[in-house]
């Protein structure tokens, strides 16, 4: 082998090698943004219910790009109003009827997703698109709907309908708060 052949070849090993590496170190990069703006729960289940890291990180990307789609709005005072006197009720009714408050709430914020700007969808894709502006509150929305799954078939103690309707509470005062607490942008 000839001395000019073995360089270019060394050569060649090291610009795959450099190339391995940064795509590497730029996959660590996208990993780490998406787990730091998901939260690690969300991000580990996208990558389990994606097959893996790469299908997880591309649902993850495609849920940004469809809410992006969307025409999300804050709520007009009046509105905010509105769902404020609901959400007190609500939770007035919550000491004589827990279940139902607990179904009450649920519904409500629905209502309140839709008047934002969120399509009506089942609970999963909700809580995808949710995802995008709001993974701080998305855990405790998975915890209250599973709770209230529960109660649907008899197994959620009172106790755990109070733990529903605070993590409803949690995401209702996001929704509902000031814009930018919302997840939008208010033009200055």
């Amino acid at each position: 082998m000839s001395t000019t052949l073995l360089v270019a070849l060394v050569v060649l090993v090291v610009i795959a090698v450099a190339l391995l590496a940064t795509l590497i170190h730029f996959r660590k990069r996208q990993t780490g943004k998406l787990r730091s703006k998901y939260g690690g729960a969300e991000y580990d289940r996208a990558v389990k219910d994606g097959g893996g890291r790469r299908r997880g990180e591309a649902g993850l990307d495609g849920r940004a790009e469809r809410v992006e789609s969307f025409h999300l709005q804050p709520l007009a005072p009046a509105d905010r109003t509105r769902f404020g006197a609901s959400w007190q009720t609500i939770q007035a009714r919550f000491v004589d009827g827990p279940a139902g408050a607990v179904a009450e709430a649920d519904q409500l914020l629905g209502d309140v997703m839709s008047t934002r700007g969120y399509p009506a969808s089942n609970f999963e894709q909700r809580a995808a698109d949710l995802s995008v502006n709001h993974p701080v509150v998305l855990e405790k929305y998975r915890a209250a709907h599973e709770i209230a799954l529960r109660q649907a078939k008899g197994q959620a103690s009172t106790e755990d309908l109070r733990q529903a309707m605070i993590h409803y509470r949690a995401l209702f005062e996001e929704l509902v708060g000031e814009p930018e607490a919302a997840g939008l942008k208010v033009a200055s």
